[in-house]
């Protein structure tokens, strides 16, 4: 059975490498025409920019001549004065130099040369004779002239623009392309411009320079070399040989480089009958055509393999879908079961975020009970002494009702209103700080808590000298007044404290203002802090005092940082300076 198949086997190889073989070709040759094409669409292109580029320098140096064949200067060295002649060349250098052209010279009418730019140099024009020149010859039967030629004195080729000018000289202004034809080098194709006959003028390859694309007849050659003045060993072919048309487009061959191909793209270069002509390596063609090739030959190999691979794998899709199925499920499961311990730790994370904030306002609350206490004793003194004049004039305004004298026991009524008053806004105060903090930020006048935490620690401040603010009536923050007020009663507490035993007390409250921030700082003349704590003052229960917890500044540091302000410690030579900083409403 398998001596019977081996015949047909070679049948289908055969066949399979005829099939290979035919579409390896065709995919080249395809892939070759498209390269090419859009190679060709590419080289038109940038030889269209490389075109304009070099029309706009010969156009920017045409108006030279025109402007030139009216100056003053020239119409006066024409007249001979020597005088003239120098100024003229010393302003004809300059003009180079500043303009960029090769040369500019001037002749006068039988066209020998009077003034030019090289006056001072060894290869001065001044003195020659330039009538033979066709651009000479140009300017004096039309007024204008253009030649491209190689310089006679410099040996040096470059475009000549020449007009007749006022007094009856001529302009000439010397091009020279060194410049874009070392640009052109750099960027990796061979340029060249072309003249009506197909002498190369102008090119990236100095060495290929007035050679020909066109064969010349001799007497054309003996023409053109005296015009061009380019030498007997001139006006050869091009060292190029043609290999053929690729789908309408010249490929060429550098004789030199027989294995090199270039695709051969020529455009209008401007001036009349000149070309610009590019010469495209079609290396990256090539490697490109390979690569389609090669891969081609890879699909068909994969194409051929993968007949035999699929009815291998026919039988076995539905056992793996079937396991995808459940491993699917599985997956489905398991996502599910970690959606929802992802929502639990959510939910639980959520819940101790809730507990934390409301400890740390139940710690704010016992900060505000634990400073009550301190200030107690300070209320108790403050209200003592009201609380026994309101006895005294109480029992004095009974005695003057038994005795009918109603205006003076009304004196005394009106003293006891006075005396209840203060007590009543006392207590009136203390009872408000001892309330939870809303939470809530409003704009508020900054007044009041300056005045509140005032108020209540009053008995204890009457022993320093005490500074306040001169603040603005409508001077209003972004707070919380029960929790700013806590703040500041923290602060001026600590100040208290530190200021035991000092010989002279005070406490300064100032406050400076911008258009967004308001900074109000609180300054005693105390010690000041220790500095082996300073860089952890805001840390809990670092502090320096023996009997203090170290919570308090970092109570009020968090109750300035919720209400998008902030709390600091200043540099100070004396005591302490703490700085609130307040969005400003």
């Amino acid at each position: 059975m398998d001596s019977a198949r081996f015949p047909n086997r070679i049948l289908w190889i055969a066949l399979f490498l005829g099939v290979a073989g035919g579409l390896l070709w065709l995919s080249g040759e395809v892939a070759e025409r498209n390269a090419i094409a859009r190679l060709s669409a590419e080289t038109r292109g940038a030889a269209i920019l490389r075109q304009a580029y070099l029309k706009s320098e010969i156009e920017r140096f045409r108006l030279l001549p025109i402007a030139l064949s009216d100056d003053s200067d020239l119409v006066a060295g024409l007249t001979g004065s020597q005088t003239a002649l120098r100024a003229l060349d010393r302003k004809l250098q300059a003009l180079a130099r500043t303009t960029g052209a090769a040369q500019i010279y001037v002749l006068d009418a039988s066209g020998r040369t009077v003034a030019s730019s090289n006056w001072g140099s060894e290869r001065s024009f001044v003195g020659q004779d330039y009538s033979f020149r066709n651009y000479f010859k140009l300017a004096a039967a039309h007024g204008s002239g253009a030649q491209f030629a190689l310089g006679t004195i410099s040996e040096r080729p470059g475009m000549y623009l020449s007009r007749r000018s006022r007094g009856g000289g001529y302009v000439v202004v010397k091009l020279e392309f060194d410049g874009i034809e070392q640009q052109w080098a750099r960027l990796g194709e061979i340029t060249f411009i072309t003249s009506r006959e197909g002498i190369i003028l102008i090119t990236s390859r100095p060495d290929w320079r007035f050679t020909t694309i066109h064969p010349l007849s001799a007497q054309a050659k003996q023409r053109f070399r005296a015009e061009l003045q380019s030498g007997r060993g001139s006006l050869l072919p091009v060292p190029l040989r043609g290999m053929g048309d690729a789908d309408g487009r010249q490929i060429v061959s550098p004789a030199d480089e027989p294995r090199r191909r270039l695709l051969w793209q020529s455009v209008a270069a401007g001036e009349p009958g000149w070309q610009l002509n590019m010469l495209t390596p079609l290396h990256g063609v090539e490697s490109f055509v390979r690569t389609v090739r090669l891969a081609t030959l890879l699909l068909l190999l994969l194409l051929a393999g993968g007949i035999w691979i699929l009815r291998e794998r026919a039988h076995r899709r539905a056992e793996r879908a079937a396991m995808a199925a459940a491993r699917t499920s599985e997956l489905e499961a398991m996502v599910t079961a970690r959606t929802r311990e992802l929502r639990r730790e959510m939910e639980e994370r959520a819940a101790s975020e809730t507990r934390a904030d409301t400890l740390r306002e139940g710690l704010r609350q016992a900060n505000r009970l634990a400073s009550l206490g301190q200030i107690t004793a300070g209320i108790a003194h403050e209200t003592a002494q009201p609380v026994a004049a309101i006895r005294s004039y109480a029992a004095n305004g009974r005695l003057l009702i038994e005795r009918g004298d109603a205006e003076a026991a009304a004196e005394n009524m009106a003293a006891i209103e006075r005396l209840t008053d203060r007590i009543g806004k006392v207590t009136a105060e203390l009872r408000g700080f001892s309330r939870k903090a809303t939470g809530a930020i409003d704009a508020i006048p900054l007044a009041g808590p300056i005045e509140g935490s005032v108020l209540i620690l009053k008995s204890r401040l009457a022993r320093v000298d005490l500074h306040l603010p001169d603040l603005p009536a409508d001077l209003r923050v972004m707070a919380d007044t029960i929790r700013l007020e806590q703040v500041l009663v923290n602060l001026l507490q600590n100040a208290l404290e530190a200021l035991e035993g000092v010989a002279a007390p005070a406490i300064r409250l100032s406050v400076a203002l911008d258009a967004e921030t308001v900074l109000l700082s609180v300054i005693d003349n105390g010690p000041g802090i220790d500095p082996s704590v300073q860089g952890q003052l805001f840390t809990p229960f670092v502090t320096s005092r023996p009997s203090g917890l170290g919570l308090g500044l970092v109570i009020a540091s968090d109750i300035m940082a919720d209400m998008g302000g902030s709390l600091r410690l200043l540099p100070s030579e004396v005591g302490a300076h703490f700085q609130l900083r307040l969005q400003r409403a």
